[in-house]
């Protein structure tokens, strides 16, 4: 019966130890990190997933705007620009042709101006993609501090009792207390809004 209860052991461990990679597979998608450079790998493909998806253009119209952005941001565009302004200039001023648009080339600045106009809307758009996407990298950064301070105050309650357990540590201490407690958001933001007046009333005195 010993042998058989050793077996049947050394069965199970061994079982465990398989099926630990498998959770590890199924929780991030794929192979489990085994490496601090594997996990840094899988956290940066993550983020840029989220990236890509969040810069993927939603409406024609989105999409326009961005193509328009990327274009007008090239040197192609640039240069196709320093060789019409040239070309309109050249013809009509220098060469004996007729001159549909003569200096002060008013037609070429109404329609620079039009195009100034529409470039300069499609550019908002593209931007308001991009404030987009920060807020939307903003509330991330928030949700896992928030989440990192969850977990740093429950590993901190934990570790308080396992050291009261075992008789070690100081259990009088205040800061500890003072860092077992959740962090209250309302506080803070008013801290922060507490600080910032004093500030600006500090630069309106000087």
């Amino acid at each position: 019966m010993g042998t058989m209860g050793k077996q049947s052991a050394r069965s199970a461990a061994r079982s465990a130890e398989t099926d630990e990679p498998d959770r590890g597979r199924q929780q991030h998608g794929g192979p489990a990190p085994r490496t601090v450079n594997d996990l840094l790998r899988t956290n940066v493909e993550a983020i840029h997933r989220l990236d890509v998806k969040a810069l993927r253009p939603a409406t024609t119209t989105d999409r326009l705007a961005a193509t328009i952005e990327q274009f007008a941001g090239s040197p192609t565009f640039i240069w196709l620009h320093i060789g019409w302004f040239a070309a309109w200039i050249v013809l009509n001023t220098v060469l004996p042709t007729p001159h549909f648009d003569p200096y002060p080339f008013t037609f070429l600045t109404l329609i620079v101006s039009l195009e100034a106009i529409f470039l300069g809307g499609f550019i908002l758009m593209s931007q308001n993609v991009g404030a987009r996407m920060s807020e939307r990298r903003a509330q991330l950064d928030l949700q896992i501090n928030l989440l990192t301070e969850q977990e740093n105050t429950k590993m901190l309650k934990l570790l308080d009792r396992i050291a009261s357990k075992v008789g070690v540590g100081d259990g009088e201490d205040p800061s500890v207390r003072l860092l077992e407690q959740a962090t209250r958001l309302e506080q803070v933001i008013r801290q922060i809004d507490r600080v910032a007046a004093r500030d600006a009333r500090a630069r309106d005195a000087e």
